[in-house]
């Protein structure tokens, strides 16, 4: 007990040091951000799916702060140079057609062919006398006895049978009109109606021989199975209703497969199934789809669907749990490579590759996944050309630049430095610096200098740097921004300052315009020291 209330303690001291903890963050960033000149973007950014996002949801909301809604962020083409993509490890794929099959696996249970089962019954109340068929799971063949029967009702029928045999013998002579015909009538309807009665040809030629009514009627089994259920003993009394034996034939059994609901569309009755047990490895039993059973389990949220499947040898045991493969055929289908497709939000992106570095991204709508493809409902065609690797970064890269709002992609073959993903097509030339460099959390001085052709200095314009961090979802953070204007210095210098919240990869935009216009802009992205 003192281990239990010690262990609620520390976790309970745990929850409150973290809920302590972002409301200390997110007081200290309220504080901070008038006094910073950085004004935060209206766009709400998405709280990502996960255990860790539920996480700080939950701790939000216990916090009296309210969780943002969830909202796709908006995306532009990216323009990268060869050596980028070469660095980032970007890989290509084709959008395509295949014919496809898919395979669905799952586990069932072996049961009993229930088209197989026969019931063993009298039609005539008696007595039981000897049984035969002594033992459930006995294998008995179609013939064999199984028990015998004295029943009075059956020795009055066939003294009846035998009465009027002999009455029929005594009259077939008789010159009367219709008796002869009425003796034979009476004959015929005792015979039947001991052939009613299921009594074998076999008694009925011993009793024509013999004369005497059998007491002792041999009851026969009508299939060759074994033994399921039996109720015929010694001595005991039977009704016509009373189910004396039932025996199944296993030569054919039912596999009873538990299958997803999710997974459930993509079969159909007469598809092929292959089975396994772990009893007999390396062993493969083949089936087939009979039917799709018409409930889904509430609880496993699976559906039974039954499969006929030979048993030679016995080797498949009612009850006995196996594997199941289904093969289902999808047909002909357009695939995108699994890998290729990135989950943004709520969306499903795919980057179309254009050529000469340039990756749009797309929004597709995908159908199941069948081994290392999805299958592409919506958005792509055949023979396109798409991104299959290093999506992530390419997608981080669109928000940066949609955000930031000033996409310029550099002309094919443009060498960068190496913070640099897009620089200006104009004439003029940016260089951008800090102070301190690499720049801290905190205060900052930053410098531009504008030089055109024959390093001429560009003067009287007006430089802005706009700094932008991506939202971090997982940890309930908005997107920051932040602009500092810069003041010209002469000579094309341009200086100011500046407040960065966090540390970390901020997006640098620098715009210069002058009369008005846009005479060159440059993105960079630097480092941030210093700690969120």
């Amino acid at each position: 007990m003192n281990k239990y209330v010690l262990r609620t303690s520390l976790v309970w001291m745990a929850v409150l040091a973290v809920l302590a903890g972002l409301w200390g963050y997110h007081s200290h960033w309220k504080k901070q951000t008038p006094t910073m000149n950085m004004p935060i973007s209206d766009e709400v950014h998405p709280v990502a799916s996960g255990p860790a996002s539920d996480m700080a949801k939950s701790a939000l909301s216990m916090s009296g702060m309210s969780v943002p809604e969830s909202k796709d962020a908006p995306l532009v083409p990216v323009q990268l140079t060869p050596e980028r993509m070469q660095s980032i490890g970007v890989k290509l794929g084709t959008v395509e057609y295949k014919q496809l099959s898919d395979d669905i696996r799952a586990t069932g249970t072996v049961d009993i062919d229930e088209r197989l089962l026969s019931y063993v019954q009298m039609r005539f109340p008696g007595y039981i006398r000897k049984v035969f068929a002594n033992a459930t799971y006995q294998y008995v063949r179609k013939g064999d006895p199984l028990f015998t029967v004295y029943s009075p009702d059956l020795v009055a029928t066939q003294q009846e049978y035998l009465l009027a045999r002999q009455d029929q013998k005594a009259l077939q002579s008789s010159s009367v009109d219709g008796v002869a015909a009425g003796a034979a009538t009476l004959s015929s309807a005792a015979e039947q109606r001991l052939e009613q009665w299921d009594v074998s040809q076999s008694e009925l030629a011993k009793l024509k021989e013999t004369g005497k009514p059998v007491t002792d009627l041999s009851i026969y089994s009508p299939v060759s199975g074994y033994i399921t259920e039996r109720n015929a003993l010694p001595n005991l009394y039977a009704e016509p209703s009373t189910r004396l034996y039932t025996i199944a034939d296993l030569s054919r059994v039912w596999v009873n497969a538990q299958i997803f609901q999710d997974d459930i569309g993509r079969l159909k009755p007469g598809d092929g199934a292959a089975i396994t047990v772990d009893s007999y490895p390396g062993r493969t039993f083949s089936g087939q789809i009979e039917e799709i059973l018409p409930q889904v389990d509430m609880a496993t949220r699976t559906v039974r669907v039954r499969l006929a499947i030979a048993n030679p040898g016995l080797k498949l045991k009612p009850g006995m749990f196996v594997n199941v493969d289904v093969k289902s055929s999808l047909g002909r289908q357009l695939v995108v490579p699994a890998s290729a497709v990135f989950q943004s939000g709520t969306k499903q992106i795919v980057f179309l590759n254009h050529g000469n570095g340039s990756l749009e991204p797309k929004e597709i709508v995908v159908g199941p996944r069948v081994g290392d493809d999805f299958v592409a409902l919506k958005g792509l065609q055949a023979h396109q050309s798409i991104v299959t690797s290093a999506n992530f970064l390419i997608d981080s890269e669109s928000q940066l630049q949609a955000a930031a709002g000033s996409f310029a992609p550099p002309p094919p073959g443009a060498e960068n430095s190496a913070s640099s993903m897009v620089a200006s097509t104009t004439q003029i030339n940016v260089d951008f610096t800090t102070d301190p460099n690499p720049p801290n959390r905190g205060n900052n001085s930053f410098r531009v200098r504008l030089t055109g052709p024959g390093n001429t200095p560009v003067t009287g314009a007006s430089v802005t740097a706009t700094f932008y961090m991506a939202a971090m979802p997982a940890m309930g953070m908005a997107a920051m921004n932040t602009t500092a204007t810069l003041t010209d210095k002469s000579n094309g210098l341009y200086q100011g300052t500046g407040t960065l919240n966090s540390g970390g990869t901020w997006q640098v935009t620098i715009t210069a315009q002058k009369n008005g216009q846009v005479i060159a802009t440059k993105q960079l992205r630097v480092n941030v020291e210093g700690g969120m």
